[in-house]
């Protein structure tokens, strides 16, 4: 056995996709992070092991821009065909192109060390390597989905469902419980040009008769996420008990669908089904604010708001498959979008932990509409932002300047609902042919140019300036309707491809005053958001589209200069 020891100013917990852009925003920030990961690929639900697609807020022009983008533009544009085991490898290329960030897979937290209501460091096993991994740092982020930190640092967490009375809601019971939403085990399934039998094990489950799944969908564009159990027991501590239920229904739910009455699927093969639970909901820290279901339905207009939901509050029933009456969810209706603040990602009895993920502080109501995957991650890059903010400050984070936070996350193309990026000085004293794209806000038809290959977008300056960054957004079509990932491979495979409306190729030029170009020229541009590093004295600045991935339109939402 041996000790490795480490020295860092973060040290994020879990490596799904809250806690993996919490990381790489902490590190593209400047500040020392070590992301600890108990399994051996990131993107937690998301990933190859579970499956589940990434959903976000609903509503037009309302798709989480950021690292989350960027992490799908890339997968689009290497993983053409959406195989899993390649969209991990995204996830990890990611991670390991920080220069700031260490990353440790399959290593597991066990233990922390207290001092007073500060956590000094904590203890993690990487099993397949045989080591231990002590890390102390300035700040834990627990983005584990289950808090695994709060039990082994005493902080304040919640579990299961409030009474309607705690906090004035509509939503709970009337009396609080231990209840939760369930967790899933997805399956995927191929078409192929020939019939294929199914033989099932002999331990799976018989549903013999659609009357034996009542109120279930077998429509081959979902991905069976009603294959739900362990709300009414325990979503921790039964992981394994769920699994060994969930693989039973999973490999009796396909039974059916192949051998018990005409579904559609005489030519269809089981091709995966997964052996890890996909969790919905467990430990939710208790924070210097929890959010509930009454700031949801008033928009959650928070002074420090620093990301948002807009999924519907999805609340399902605790016993999940097992549910006889009816749905087993319900949908109420959530404003699109609404704010979530940074004091609900802020322990309230632990000096350096905070969170994010679906175990901010919020209330099991609030919850159903902020658990999903795209604003967990909105939640992550907002915190490492902070975190990296903090650090370098030297404040606590309870204490940070949140204008320039917000300003920060807005410059790095994350969304703040009601709010304005603020423009640089240099773009603003120019003088320029297209207002649009200097105006601070970066999504909605009425904020993007529209122009052609070829057309020009200048500023001008008075006098020769000194240019030493280029801030480019361009449209990915945040109204894009099709998922990251697919939830089944029929025989004729859609290809999804990069947006249409993505500008493929651009050139920027500065023009000295004695009539000298100089020129930045991209040819394979894949991304929404671009910045490029120069070192330029300059009275003028252009850019010009050249071609984009099929629109007959350029589309820019933002060019700026500083």
């Amino acid at each position: 056995m041996r000790t490795i020891n480490y020295q860092t100013d973060l040290c994020v917990v879990g490596g799904g996709l809250a806690g993996l852009c919490c990381a790489v925003a902490a590190a593209r920030h400047g500040i020392k992070t070590v992301l600890v990961h108990d399994r051996p690929v990131l993107g937690g639900n998301a990933s190859s092991e579970i499956r589940m697609w990434v959903c976000g807020s609903h509503g037009e022009n309302n798709r989480e821009t950021g690292i989350i983008e960027e992490f799908m533009l890339e997968n689009f544009y290497q993983n053409k065909a959406l195989k899993f085991p390649l969209w991990d490898s995204v996830l990890y290329e990611k991670a390991k192109a920080e220069a700031n960030l260490t990353l440790l897979l399959n290593t597991s937290c066990f233990d922390a060390t207290m001092n007073g209501q500060t956590i000094e460091s904590i203890k993690a096993w990487q099993s397949n390597a045989e080591t231990f991994h002590v890390i102390k740092a300035k700040y834990f982020a627990d983005c584990s989905g289950d808090s695994i930190l709060a039990p082994l640092s005493g902080a304040a967490y919640r579990y299961g469902r409030e009474a309607k009375s705690e906090f004035n809601e509509r939503i709970p019971p009337d009396i609080a419980d231990k209840k939760t939403m369930g967790m899933s085990c997805l399956f995927q399934i191929r078409e192929t040009d020939h019939k294929v039998d199914y033989i099932p094990p002999e331990w799976a489950y018989k549903f013999e008769t659609d009357d034996d799944l009542p109120y279930k969908d077998h429509d081959l564009n979902n991905n069976f996420w009603w294959i739900e159990l362990g709300g009414e027991w325990d979503c921790i501590h039964d992981t394994d008990r769920c699994r060994d239920e969930l693989l039973k229904i999973c490999y009796g739910v396909w039974d059916h669908m192949k051998n018990h009455g005409d579904h559609g699927v005489e030519n269809w093969e089981l091709e995966w089904i997964g052996f890890l639970p996909g969790k919905r909901e467990s430990r939710r820290y208790a924070g210097e604010y929890t959010v509930t279901q009454n700031d949801v339905e008033s928009e959650g207009r928070f002074d420090d708001i620093v990301a948002y939901a807009g999924w519907s509050m999805d609340d399902h029933f605790p016993a999940g498959f097992l549910y006889k009456d009816g749905h087993p969810t319900i949908y109420h209706p959530a404003p699109q979008p609404w704010g979530l603040p940074l004091r609900a990602m802020i322990s309230k009895n632990i000096k350096n932990l905070v969170f994010a993920g679906r175990n901010i502080s919020v209330t099991h109501a609030a919850l159903s509409s902020s658990r999903v995957m795209a604003t967990c991650a909105i939640l992550g890059q907002a915190l490492g932002t902070a975190v990296a903010q903090a650090v370098k400050s030297a404040r606590d984070i309870r204490k940070i300047d949140i204008t320039k936070l917000q300003n920060a996350l807005l410059d790095d193309d994350c969304y703040i609902p009601w709010h304005k990026r603020t423009v640089s000085e240099l773009s603003e004293k120019a003088l320029c042919n297209c207002e649009v794209i200097r105006n601070g806000v970066d999504r909605a038809d009425e904020n993007c140019w529209k122009g052609h290959a070829g057309d020009k977008i200048t500023y001008t300056f008075a006098k020769q300036e000194k240019v030493s960054e280029i801030r480019l957004v361009f449209d990915s079509n945040l109204n894009r309707k099709y998922k990251n990932m697919p939830c089944n491979y029929p025989l004729e495979e859609k290809v999804v491809k990069l947006p249409e409306t993505l500008i493929k190729e651009y050139r920027v030029e500065g023009v000295s005053e004695d009539g000298k170009i100089q020129s930045i020229i991209i040819d394979n541009n894949h991304q929404r958001f671009v910045k490029h590093k120069v070192d330029w004295n300059v009275k003028e600045v252009h850019f010009i589209p050249l071609s984009t991935y099929g629109c007959e339109t350029c589309n820019l939402f933002d060019f700026e200069i500083s």
